[in-house]
C-alpha cells in the first residue's frame, strides 16, 4: 500500500511549531507533498530538510518568506524536477516532481488571485501554461500523481458558501471551467471524489482565518490529489486529518494499492 499526503504548511517553521513532525512521524506515509514553505534554504534546519525516515526536496521561491513546494520520500527517486519550465512561475516555486520507476509525483501550488486583480491575472497566466504541461504529463504513459494547493473549488459541493463566491477568486466560472478540462479532456481524475463523490463539510481542507470559519466549517475543498486514471482506480481510502491543526490547511491522506517500489512496508 503507497501512503501519501498533501499539506499546505503555511510556513514550514510554524507547522513545525504546531507538532506537524510529531504527527507525520506516526502517520507511515510513503511520500509526503508540501506547498507554501515560506522559507529559504538558509532556514531549513537539519530536521526540516530530512525528517527521521524521509529523504527531503524542495523548490524554493527567490522571494523570501514566499511560495516554495517540496516532497518527503522514504526511497530515493531516480530523479527531481524543480520547476516546469515557465519562468515567471519557477521563480515562485510552485512545482517540484520526483520521478520514479513507475510514477512521478508532484507537489503543486497554484498562485491565489484573491489579493489583487494582477494576481489574478497572473492565475490565469499560470493555468494556460501549466495545461500543456499537464497534457505532456499525460502523453508520458506512466502514472502521475500531483498534490496540492490548488486554489480552485471545482464544484459547488466543494465549498460551503458557494453562491457567495460566484464572483470571487477560486470559484470564477473560468477557473473552474479550467478545472472541467482537468478531469475531462486531459484524462485525469479527483481521486478524493472518486471515492467520496457526495460528501460537503468532511471533505474541505481550507478555512479562512477570519469570521470564526473554522469553527462553523465554513471551509472550502482547494487541496486535491489529481491522478492519472490507472493510479487513481487503485485509491482505496481517503481521509481530511482535522484532529490537530498545522495550518489554515488541512491534510489530505490517502492510501492507494500500487507499488512502485518505494513504499514503507505496513
Amino acid at each position: 500500500m503507497l501512503r501519501i499526503i498533501t499539506l499546505n504548511l503555511n510556513g514550514i517553521r510554524s507547522a513545525a511549531r504546531k507538532g506537524f513532525f510529531d504527527w507525520l512521524g506516526h502517520q507511515e506515509a510513503d511520500i509526503v507533498c508540501l506547498q507554501e514553505l515560506k522559507a529559504q534554504v538558509g532556514d531549513m534546519t537539519a530536521g526540516l530538510l530530512d525528517p527521521p525516515g524521509y529523504r527531503g526536496y524542495f523548490h524554493y521561491a527567490e522571494k523570501k518568506g514566499y511560495s516554495g513546494v517540496g516532497l518527503y520520500s522514504r526511497r530515493p527517486p531516480q530523479q527531481v524536477i524543480e520547476g516546469f519550465g515557465v519562468a515567471e512561475f519557477d521563480a515562485e516555486g510552485r512545482y517540484i516532481e520526483a520521478v520514479y520507476d513507475r510514477l512521478s509525483v508532484v507537489s503543486v501550488y497554484l498562485p491565489s488571485g484573491s489579493s489583487s486583480p494582477e494576481r489574478q491575472e497572473a492565475k490565469f497566466r499560470f493555468l494556460d501554461r501549466f495545461q500543456p504541461h499537464l497534457a505532456q504529463l499525460r502523453r508520458s504513459g506512466r502514472e502521475v500523481l500531483l498534490c496540492g494547493d490548488w486554489n480552485i473549488a471545482h464544484r459547488e459541493i466543494d465549498l460551503k458558501n458557494w453562491k457567495g463566491n460566484l464572483k470571487n477568486s477560486g470559484f470564477l466560472p473560468a477557473e473552474r471551467t479550467w478545472m472541467d478540462g482537468l478531469f475531462g479532456p486531459l484524462g485525469f481524475v479527483d481521486v478524493y471524489r472518486r471515492l467520496h463523490p457526495e460528501t460537503e463539510g468532511e471533505a474541505y481542507t481550507w478555512w479562512s482565518n477570519r469570521g470564526q470559519a473554522r469553527a462553523k466549517n465554513v471551509g472550502w475543498r482547494i487541496d486535491y490529489h489529481v491522478a492519472t486514471p490507472g493510479l487513481a482506480a487503485v485509491a482505496r481510502q481517503a481521509e481530511v486529518y482535522k484532529g490537530a491543526w498545522f495550518s489554515d490547511h488541512a491534510p489530505l491522506c490517502i492510501d492507494y494499492a500500487f507499488d512502485p517500489g518505494i513504499c514503507h512496508r505496513r
